[in-house]
């Protein structure tokens, strides 16, 4: 049959690429538009077998094989099949389970089938030697491509450069039509862009720092709330803020970092200030002055869940009725919505953290019968109200946003997701509080 198949070993082809482009084998160094990469290879592997193209097959590593972001966006692609091996980590490193072993049962399938004249192998592994010469035996013509080495030298098994039928270098001007390095951040800049609401957020004390930090405050010396800071906060997954002298069921910002864009983020009752809408793209101002300024330096952080809520007020079981009757997103959501929601999730939702938070805010907001629910939950800020809460991080669960022990959401990611949801929040708020000039 004259048609070529492409088989792809993602972690050879990504791994090099970040080793040539940044020095290190890392592949979250690198950025991929992975469109690009995969015409590219459709391209190449036609020109060069002179062959259409039947099918590129993407093998991968995944955690428990759950589709990742790019995972996902790969298999809704033409002619892309995704296969996905385990991702397991040992002694600090991160290990490709199963990969190699699908990739030989493809290969060698694919040969004894007859289904194509020509097969691409990208891939470095001398552990598919075997089926690299099965495949030959069947009358198939293996073509085997490299990443140009970050060294010059050979980055594949010299057995599998010796049986290979063709050898071809994808160089560094092919690469980097779809990889891009990522710049390095400054010491002690942040990995993504600075977002002044999670540094509010990563920079308030603990709970139990809170006593000794008032107690300090009063005899005038350092007290240990003083002392943590950037990931203070991160020792709390889940943990939200709320400040000492807020009114029950209603919480104060968080707390402000000296010398930050982040510093006004407390002002008013958790409501931003005018400045914070200019400075940060949030929602509808509220009153609040000096002293509420000085009750939110204080702010400490707590559970978001309301089972761990303590400023509800005496006898408060449950939900606060104010929140309790928020409508989900699920219910908001007719079955025509779901499939729509579900494509875009695939094809354009990249799955950063903030970015989720965002999604799933605007379709929220979007499907609003009324205003009201939004004005509601704006008034919780920086809580969010605990069904709205788990339904949101259940939603971000989809695209792999999980650590890789207890199922559980990095504590940094659940920052950001909760950070990009009040953002999307609180620029709905500003636009419905202009509209009504309130």
């Amino acid at each position: 049959m004259d048609r070529c198949v492409v088989l792809v070993d993602a972690g050879y082809l990504l791994g090099a690429a970040a080793s040539l482009l940044a020095g290190e084998p890392a592949r979250s160094r690198i950025s991929v538009d992975h469109a690009t990469l995969i015409q590219g290879l459709r391209e190449r592997a036609e020109a060069e077998t002179e062959c259409p193209l039947l099918r590129i097959y993407w093998f991968d590593g995944a955690p428990d094989r759950v589709p990742q972001p790019e995972h996902r966006r790969l298999r809704v692609m033409p002619r892309v099949t995704v296969r996905l091996g385990a991702l397991t980590r040992s002694d600090g490193r991160w290990a490709q389970k199963g990969v190699d072993a699908a990739m030989h049962a493809e290969l060698t399938e694919l040969a004894r089938n007859r289904a194509c004249a020509d097969i691409v192998l990208v891939t470095g592994d001398g552990d598919l030697l075997p089926g690299l010469m099965s495949a030959k035996e069947h009358g198939v013509a293996v073509h085997l491509w490299a990443v140009q080495a970050a060294d010059g030298d050979y980055n594949q098994s010299e057995d599998l450069v010796a049986e290979a039928d063709e050898r071809r270098v994808l160089d560094r001007a092919w690469i980097t039509r779809a990889v891009r390095a990522k710049e390095l951040p400054g010491p002690c800049a942040p990995v993504s862009e600075p977002r002044p609401e999670i540094a509010a957020i990563l920079s308030a004390p603990l709970p139990e720092t809170a006593a000794a930090a008032a107690a300090a405050a009063a005899s005038g010396s350092p007290g240990p709330a003083e002392a943590p800071g950037g990931r203070n906060g991160a020792a709390r997954p889940g943990a939200d803020v709320t400040g000492p002298a807020a009114a029950p069921g209603r919480p104060a910002g968080p707390a402000p970092e000296a010398g930050t864009d982040a510093a006004a983020a407390g002002a008013g009752k958790g409501v931003p200030t005018p400045k914070d809408l200019a400075d940060l793209g949030r929602g509808p101002a509220a009153p609040g002055g000096q002293g509420e300024r000085q009750q939110a330096a204080g702010a400490t952080l707590r559970w978001s869940s309301d089972k761990g809520w303590v400023d509800r007020g005496p006898g408060a079981v449950g939900e606060p009725p104010e929140t309790a009757n928020l409508p989900m997103l699920a219910q908001l959501t007719s079955a025509e919505q779901r499939w729509a929601d579900r494509e875009e999730d695939i094809t354009a939702v990249s799955g950063d953290p903030f970015e989720v938070g965002q999604v799933f805010a605007r379709r929220w907001t979007d499907r609003l019968a009324d205003p009201g629910p939004l004005r509601q939950i704006s008034t919780e800020y920086p809580r969010i109200p605990h069904r709205i809460d788990g339904e949101l991080l259940r939603y971000a669960a989809r695209f792999g946003l999980l650590a890789h022990k207890d199922d559980q959401i990095d504590e940094h990611d659940r920052y950001a997701i909760r950070a990009g949801f009040w953002r999307e929040i609180d620029l709905r708020s500003a636009a419905e509080h202009a509209q009504t000039g309130g």
